[in-house]
């Protein structure tokens, strides 16, 4: 409640507006007893283990490439998770014949971290999200809430130590304290979930980003346990990685649509995406990436005001040993 308090929720009204909903199941979902907790690891299958980390930072060296936080870059994780639930509560009702149950994956006023770290699927990182000795953070949550008693599985305990490496890499500061993160000034909260212009002083550390941010996760030392995920779903989807931001700035709504389609970045809808774009082109412009000026002027005319801002924002940059 004091994160709520103060305001890091940013734009997430919902999640003021659930209460205590958020933190008792029992008032969620009427009946439920127990919460079942899951993980689904989301890296494609073709990552290379070894220097997956550090293949990702190369990305972001590249100030004319568009990047695409990980998670993202496959088919939406609801459906997926969701329907992998629904399919583990038919196995347990095969088992114990027809239960009350509800599932639920990021879909819901539900505190999933917590109930996660509780039931010891991994510790809450000084990045807020969990960690596991074996598989870092990259992994989905999942949940679903029982009627019926089940035994309590122990939480497990935290191995961050004395490291701060999420802290100190984060671009925009966001983590604010250990545990404590300011979604307002999270890359990712900015890209997705914020709907308005994106803050002046914020723009250029955002660099290429243009739907989500990794970097907390790239450098956390336990994520070279990372595991690939077994599912074609969460495979790279052609689009989305490797290319330029001019390639992406050029999408039609039709394009973006169609591009899109399954995709958890088709929700920010296609007035967003040329939003986020026209802040990386305009940081492109401030690293002297040539072309960047020339795809910004042809959304110059955009209907939109908000792209509109964006792009003469980006068009005002000037390359960073040049002066302003």
């Amino acid at each position: 409640m004091q994160w709520l308090a103060h305001g890091f929720h940013g734009e997430m009204k919902y999640m003021a507006t659930h209460g205590t909903r958020r933190a008792r199941p029992a008032e969620l979902v009427p009946g439920t007893v127990s919460v079942i907790t899951a993980r689904m690891d989301y890296l494609p299958r073709g990552t290379p283990l070894d220097d997956w980390q550090a293949v990702e930072f190369d990305r972001l060296a590249r100030p004319g490439e568009a990047i695409v936080s990980v998670y993202a870059r496959g088919r939406d994780y609801h459906k997926v998770l969701r329907a992998r639930l629904a399919k583990l509560a038919e196995r347990i009702a095969e088992e114990v014949g027809p239960f009350g149950h509800r599932a639920f994956t990021d879909s819901a006023p539900v505190l999933e971290a917590e109930l996660a770290s509780r039931s010891g699927q991994g510790w809450r990182g000084k990045h807020t999200l969990v960690l596991d000795r074996s598989a870092g953070s990259m992994f989905f949550l999942g949940e679903i809430y029982v009627d019926m008693a089940l035994p309590e599985s122990e939480p497990v305990t935290a191995h961050c130590g004395s490291c701060s490496a999420c802290i100190d890499v984060c671009p925009t500061r966001a983590i604010v304290a250990p545990y404590r993160l300011d979604a307002r000034r999270c890359i990712s909260y900015l890209t997705i979930e914020h709907g308005g212009p994106i803050p002046l002083e914020l723009r250029p550390l955002m660099g290429n980003r243009i739907y989500g941010c990794d970097d907390c996760q790239l450098i956390c030392p336990w994520n070279k346990f990372a595991k690939k995920s077994t599912l074609p779903d969460f495979d790279a989807r052609e689009g989305l990685t490797g290319r330029t931001l001019a390639e992406l700035f050029a999408w039609s709504e039709e394009d973006f649509l169609r591009r899109t389609e399954g995709s958890p970045i088709r929700r920010i809808g296609h007035e967003r995406w040329l939003r986020n774009i026209a802040v990386a082109l305009g940081n492109a412009v401030r690293s002297g990436e040539d072309g960047a000026k020339e795809a910004l002027a042809t959304r110059a005319g955009h209907p939109s005001e908000l792209v509109r801002e964006h792009v003469a924002w980006g068009l005002a940059q000037q390359p960073e040993d040049q002066p302003i």
